[in-house]
């Protein structure tokens, strides 16, 4: 048995960083970048002084991807002995080529820079800044707007980073370096564990074991933590498949839209600029799962054919985009659970509450997941006492759970009403068969659709600002999580 004092021979540190294929636009944060005295953050990053004192909580992460390594930064950062277990970390940024570029609204944005604020500033500036132009829904056929976003506003009067995207690798970069090779074990699967009075043992793939005194499955949708705790259960099909591109265009809207929504019946587009002359699209559409049609003319036969009728913004980044940058993945989430853990054993992110793709919100929230999980921790680790007491760990753990759930099942449930209500969305009327010529092709827009014009963009508005701005905020204040305690008050963001 090998206690985390000390390296096991059976790690092996095989990673390599900068590989990104591509690097965004750098775009400067001063002008649209107000300090807010009441954001009510604790700093992750040391103490007062900047020290990072050794606390007596040793943290087992399974999972390397991007809520395995923020918990491994806000770990180190609180001096907590910390080693993370990743299967393949390569397999990690191949995923991330393939499935594009991630968005960071300003929640997450805001949590990084609690955490670790030089972190925070590498991701600013590597991302390309989307919340200071219009984001939004438009319909499909026509191109016309049916929602405007404000992610500009809310952020300025909150004092938090403006929303961007990054390409998931850079990131991966980033938090690869910054927790850096003694915390991340690589070709390391975490397949089992156990749990006695006071530690837990995990076992890999190779046979090694590993104590701590706490574990966290931070290994995605997939996660063998979770199905050891509550027994292996299927992912729920979406009903849609997602088809991403990513092509080197600059549109001609590209200075005044950051992301748009196109929405159809049974499909939608959604098109960003990730900068650097580059544009990231995603096109989804309702089919069986595992349907991987080879058309003769390839994805992008298929997707002109399925997006026919659309408008040519959707139109013009399809056929600007080479068949081989086009590829295709089925989109999976799991019902919401209201317990992640048992005893000294806790689930974050996708593990946890893997969501549909529709908000942008699935790494937000496991990043979100990270701070409120460690604050908690933090609590009970300036014991003096070497040795914690069992039921402090396990309570700090609950706490974080019973803290973080109403706010991502809503994010979670809201997610799913997305992709449901595409499944009825009819933006004109349908005559059906008609004895008079011409009328069945006639586009006389739905008297629903004008009812929902007035109202969607309103309560959409609504629940974008409080999405992004966190648990609640007001004009003075934003607290991202909870009432900052009396021992940390000299942590408190100036």
């Amino acid at each position: 048995m090998a206690p985390l004092i000390g390296l096991n021979s059976c790690i092996q540190y095989k990673y390599s960083v900068n590989i990104s294929e591509f690097r965004v636009e750098k775009f400067s944060m001063r002008r649209y970048y107000v300090r807010s005295e009441g954001r009510g953050y604790v700093h992750l990053d040391g103490d007062s002084n900047g020290k990072k004192e050794k606390k007596s909580l040793r943290v087992l992460i399974a999972g390397g991807g991007i809520a395995g390594l923020v918990l491994a930064l806000a770990a180190k950062n609180r001096g907590f002995e910390v080693k993370v277990f990743e299967k393949d970390l390569s397999a990690v940024r191949g995923e991330g080529r393939h499935r594009g570029p991630i968005q960071l609204l300003s929640n997450a944005l805001a949590v990084l820079e609690a955490i670790d604020e030089n972190v925070a500033k590498q991701i600013m500036e590597a991302g390309c800044v989307t919340g200071n132009r219009i984001n939004g829904i438009a319909d499909g056929l026509s191109g016309e707007w049916f929602a405007k976003f404000d992610l500009l506003t809310p952020a300025i009067r909150r004092g938090l980073p403006l929303t961007l995207v990054i390409c998931r690798m850079s990131l991966q970069d980033i938090l690869v370096n910054a927790v850096g090779p003694e915390i991340l074990s690589n070709k390391s699967k975490v397949v089992d564990f156990m749990e006695d009075s006071n530690k837990v043992i995990i076992t890999l793939a190779d046979g090694c074991q590993y104590d701590g005194e706490v574990l966290i499955g931070a290994d995605g949708i997939w996660s063998e933590v979770r199905s050891k705790l509550f027994g292996r259960q299927e992912a729920k099909y979406s009903n849609y498949t997602c088809y991403s591109g990513l092509t080197n265009f600059v549109p001609p809207y590209i200075n005044t839209v950051g992301y748009r929504v196109f929405l159809g019946r049974d499909q939608y587009f959604v098109a960003s600029d990730i900068g650097n002359g580059k544009m990231q699209w995603y096109a989804f559409h309702r089919e069986p799962p595992m349907n991987n049609i080879i058309s003769p003319g390839g994805k992008k036969k298929r997707l002109l054919k399925l997006f026919r009728s659309w408008c040519d913004e959707v139109i013009t980044l399809i056929m600007e985009t080479p068949d081989h940058m086009i590829s295709q993945r089925d989109i999976y989430d799991r019902d919401m659970i209201y317990s992640w853990g048992t005893g000294r054993v806790t689930l974050v992110g996708d593990a946890a509450h893997p969501m549909q793709p529709n908000l942008g919100q699935g790494g937000c929230m496991a990043i979100e997941d990270c701070y409120q999980l460690i604050l908690e921790l933090d609590k009970i680790a300036n014991s003096r006492s070497s040795i914690l007491p069992s039921d402090q760990i396990v309570s700090a753990l609950r706490r974080y759970e019973k803290k973080r759930l109403f706010r991502v099942s809503t994010i979670h449930t809201a997610s799913r009403m997305a992709s449901q209500v595409l499944a009825v969305y009819q933006p004109y009327i349908e005559f059906g068969f008609v004895p008079l010529p011409g009328l069945s092709t006639l586009r006389i827009i739905h008297p629903g659709i004008q009812v929902a014009r007035m109202i969607f963009p309103i309560l959409m508005q609504q629940f974008m600002t409080w999405m992004i701005s966190g648990h609640g905020c007001n004009k003075r204040a934003c607290f991202l999580f909870q009432s900052v305690p009396p021992q940390f008050d000299h942590l408190k963001r100036r």
